[in-house]
């Protein structure tokens, strides 16, 4: 078996080529993901649909081969996927967020893998700087989880461009979890996630474009939602939570997350993204619920988040 079958209906010839189809996509990504693939048909397969853009059926075929070779793992309430590459992302607040919907009760699962990117953005450092991982927070390694998956993501190296990898590894959800939340760069790609994870049969998800490409939402701008919610579509938006002009991550005014964390600094900016993304994660794990509800739920959370800064903070109240 070749991916050249798979190259000849996507590449050859105006008029003639078409897109794969959902079952076509899953067998060629079953293919690639079992190393057998000529790196020459799996480089022009890749750059094939990078010219022309993916389809819905071909994401969700892509994704499905991925996530039909995963290992079994503890199902985590809520997915979340973080793969930005970036020299001009910085603190990696979502993070804070993830840590702040465990302690609502549920469990979330990151997983990722970040490239290029300043010590100022290091989520792995972070978590290590905090202890997050353990009562409802895992985060797994893209290169230990999948490897092969890895080799196709670093492909990236090779040709300079992106590839769909990097929508399928946002869409993967390794622990079949009941939730999920994925950010974006390009904003074309909300609907495309969407409609590929209705054709998986997901049933709730929360799309944005988030800072650097991340799940992580920008508390001075107004923010477009799409994904899911019981399986049916989501089109929505969310108005500014603050009226600063402020950008998501300015380079002369670097956060430092663990200090935030901590209450040793204060930063009413960052404190909202990271009570704002939050709110989008609760909302999407409780689909009864409203955005302003889960907005009041994940500013509690961030009040109580540490015991010792409790009496401080109601003395201030």
């Amino acid at each position: 078996m070749t991916l050249a079958p798979y190259v000849r209906i996507v590449a050859q010839g105006k008029g003639r080529a078409r897109p794969l189809t959902q079952d076509e996509a899953q067998e060629a990504m079953t293919l690639i993901l079992s190393g057998k693939a000529a790196p020459e048909a799996l480089g022009a397969l890749l750059m094939v649909l990078r010219l022309r853009g993916e389809t819905d059926a071909e994401i969700a075929g892509f994704t499905a081969a991925l996530r039909a070779v995963t290992p079994e793992l503890p199902r985590a309430d809520l997915d979340w996927p973080c793969y930005a590459a970036g020299r001009t992302r910085g603190a990696p607040l979502f993070v804070l967020a993830a840590k702040l919907v465990t302690q609502a009760g549920y469990s979330v699962a990151l997983h990722g893998w970040n490239s290029h990117q300043s010590t100022a953005a290091d989520l792995r450092g972070l978590m290590q700087d905090l202890q997050l991982e353990g009562q409802g927070f895992s985060y797994l390694p893209l290169e230990t989880l999948c490897p092969p998956a890895f080799d196709v993501l670093r492909l990236r190296d090779t040709f300079g461009l992106r590839s769909c990898i990097n929508t399928v590894l946002r869409m993967w959800n390794p622990t079949g979890a009941q939730a999920s939340v994925q950010g974006v760069f390009h904003p074309s790609y909300r609907g495309l996630q969407s409609r590929a994870a209705a054709l998986l049969g997901d049933r709730n998800l929360t799309v944005i474009k988030g800072g650097g490409g991340e799940f992580e939402r920008n508390p001075a701008k107004d923010t477009a939602i799409f994904g899911l919610r019981q399986g049916v579509e989501l089109n929505e938006s969310a108005p500014a939570d603050l009226s600063d002009t402020r950008r998501l991550h300015e380079p002369d005014r670097a956060v430092d997350a663990a200090a935030l964390w901590h209450g040793a600094a204060s930063d009413p900016f960052a404190e909202a993204t990271v009570t704002g993304t939050a709110a989008l994660a609760l909302w999407t794990l409780d689909p009864a619920t409203t955005l302003p509800k889960a907005t009041a739920l994940a500013e509690r959370l961030w009040q109580d988040r540490l015991p010792q800064l409790r009496p401080q903070l109601r003395k201030a109240q």
